[in-house]
């Protein structure tokens, strides 16, 4: 009797765990996007490209205070929140050099803030004098020379752009629990055509890769009229990538901060902060290590998602050397273990590695990553496939191994043993590669 309930209590946990486990669910996660049950085209070069730069740059970096939610949330009074214009120099901007940088990270693609929600144009818009060239000691539009780098090292380009725009005369809300009107269609049509027309500049002079929006949730799809918007910009692009802030109306899924133990199905990208600030802050020196850093993107390609990662120049244009550091030590990372990172595909169940793993294009290749340079042995459980050849990612020293516990008469297979030495291991997060004879093949 005890033996059984034992058994009872065991499949119970095992279902629990079934149930909790990212993978499991995957399958009936909602998707907040509208892209069809087919791989769109059009994002192939998104989800192979796995990695990200995500650049909060404007005038709140002059003070260091949160970008726009400081004045919303009367942390301080909107007069003196924009009294940062006068300070706003990007004196020191070198866009090539930015680009040089994100290339040299590893990264595929980059966003740049050209609107926050506080209104503040980057680019030169003849639609606001509320813009760097027109309002800031800058005196130059800063989103052309960017978008230009980028494209000149290879790299897609991608524009953050907020909805909603506090500082405008035509939106209805100021600040928390403060409007400028409520129920006045006439003002609401009116920034409504400001605000295509800002859509309408950005997509003919950047005709960027990607639009990454944001502010979608103070109007319903409807009132911002979600569909015509998506309808529009492709209209003018058909290749351009929206991503899901568009009151769904997007295609790809954007969690933010958190990584989801629930990842969706479709394309995703997880969006991150080096430290706990979006733009610069000078007082915010909690930064993540390199290692926690590579350890998050390891889970997020583990998960087929990509990796969004932030950092805040300052109002000179120069980035803060914490910030270098990371990205050239997430650029050493990347270069060696490129093969296990762009182009590969989600990894397999929880449970047959206790790590993060991706599988390359054509399904023959596992790659496990170990966390900690990894020493002594790893196990790999349930996988069927016969392994022509195990080896570290980026210096290709042939790793030995054994299989314990397979019998001859049962479909079950053993498990995996695999050596590794300490002398071979990569100091942030080794990767080692097993080419399979046949595509992944996992007893289940």
């Amino acid at each position: 009797m005890k033996r059984f309930q034992f058994y009872c209590f065991f499949v119970l946990i095992s279902s629990i765990w079934v149930l909790l486990s990212p993978f499991a669910s995957a399958q009936t996660a909602t998707d907040p996007v509208i892209a069809g049950d087919e791989p769109d085209p059009k994002m192939a070069w998104f989800t192979d490209a796995r990695l990200g730069i995500f650049i909060h740059w404007g005038i709140y970096a002059v003070d260091g205070i949160d970008e726009s939610w400081s004045f919303f949330n009367k942390y301080l009074s909107y007069e003196d929140y924009m009294d940062q214009l006068d300070g706003f120099t990007a004196s020191n901007y070198d866009p090539e050099a930015w680009a040089v940088l994100i290339k040299e990270s590893g990264a595929q693609y980059a966003v740049l803030t050209t609107k926050h929600h506080d209104g503040v144009a980057l680019w030169d818009t003849k639609l606001s004098d509320l813009n760097v060239v027109d309002a800031t000691p800058a005196k130059r539009d800063l989103v052309a020379p960017f978008v230009k780098a980028l494209r000149n090292k290879g790299l897609k380009a991608g524009l953050y752009f907020s909805h909603l725009d506090w500082s405008h005369p035509d939106y209805d809300v100021f600040r928390s629990n403060e409007y400028r009107y409520k129920d006045d269609p006439e003002r609401w049509a009116r920034f409504k055509t400001f605000h295509m027309g800002q859509l309408r500049e950005l997509s003919s002079q950047f005709k960027p890769d990607l639009w990454w929006f944001d502010g979608d949730w103070e109007h319903s799809a409807e009132e911002w009229n979600a569909e015509g918007i998506r309808d529009s910009l492709l209209t003018w692009q058909p290749e351009t990538i929206l991503n899901s802030r568009l009151n769904g109306f997007g295609d790809y899924a954007t969690p933010e901060q958190g990584l989801p133990l629930n990842p969706s199905d479709g394309p995703w990208e997880l969006c991150m902060t080096m430290n706990d600030s979006w733009g610069y802050q000078d007082h915010d020196l909690n930064y993540k290590t390199p290692y926690q850093v590579i350890h998050t993107f390891a889970d997020v390609l583990n998960g087929g998602g990509n990796l969004l990662l932030d950092i805040g120049p300052k109002a000179d244009g120069t980035i803060p050397d914490e910030q270098v550091a990371i990205l050239k030590e997430l650029g050493r990372w990347t270069s060696k273990h490129a093969e296990a990172i762009y182009g590969t595909k989600r990894g397999i169940p929880f449970g047959h590695f206790y790590g993060p793993t991706t599988v390359s294009a054509d399904n023959r290749i596992l790659y496990l990553f170990l966390p900690n340079g990894s020493k002594g042995q790893i196990v790999v459980k349930g996988l069927k496939n016969k392994v022509d050849r195990i080896r570290i990612v980026g210096n290709g020293t042939k790793l030995d191994s054994q299989i314990l516990g397979k019998q001859y008469w049962s479909d079950v297979p053993g498990i995996l043993y695999i050596d590794v030495p300490e002398s071979e291991s990569d100091p942030i997060m080794t990767v080692v590669a097993l080419q399979l004879n046949g595509e992944v093949d996992l007893f289940r």
